[in-house]
């Protein structure tokens, strides 16, 4: 039965060293990626698989340690677990500055995202403006040219007007000049003697 913890305690020893060996790469991975969030993330949940599966092979470690017949075995493997714990410690703190990071990057992404949408809405703001300021150009030259029209329809109704009370005049004194000669021949047929 010792033979068997013996095997037992160096197959959980290695696969604590090696679930140790692939945490770190995996946290080395984080710090070097600057891909889209969804690798982080997944990055992540790597590293959150890869602790759960440590804490286990070092609960078993432990209670292997605590199934030793000799005390200074015992001892021995208690002092190994308490070492993974801390070093276990130390990783869980680079995880959460992992997800810290993770968090931040996120956030960042946000940030860029809301700002790529008010530069966005700057620029149709800006197109408005320039379409705007084009069309009110455009009736400011159709207004121009509409006061020019007006003006000389002024001239010319104003010049109406005056050919109007010249003719009116005119009229005035052909009607009356009309009379006088029917005034007059009536004179001279009807009272001949005046």
């Amino acid at each position: 039965m010792a033979a068997a913890q013996d095997v037992h305690v160096r197959i959980c020893n290695q696969e604590i060293v090696k679930f140790d060996l692939e945490v770190k790469a995996l946290i080395q991975d984080i710090r070097d990626c600057s891909g889209p969030l969804s690798a982080l993330t997944e990055l992540n949940t790597k590293v959150k698989e890869k602790f759960q599966q440590l804490r286990h092979r070092i609960q078993e470690l432990e209670q292997s340690a605590k199934e030793q017949d000799r005390e200074s075995e015992k001892q021995v493997l208690l002092q190994e677990v308490e070492n993974h714990k801390k070093q276990m410690l130390r990783k869980t703190a680079k995880e959460s500055l992992a997800q810290t990071s993770s968090a931040i990057t996120e956030s960042l992404m946000g940030i860029s995202r809301m700002m790529s949408q008010q530069v966005q809405q700057s620029e149709e703001a800006m197109q408005t403006l320039v379409n705007s300021s084009r069309t009110i150009l455009d009736a400011n030259e159709e207004f121009k040219s509409m006061s020019g029209t007006i003006q000389l329809g002024r001239k010319l109704i104003t010049k109406y007007n005056r050919r109007e009370l010249t003719d009116k005049l005119l009229i005035f004194l052909a009607l009356a000049l009309f009379l006088a000669t029917v005034l007059y021949i009536l004179k001279k047929r009807l009272f001949p003697f005046l």
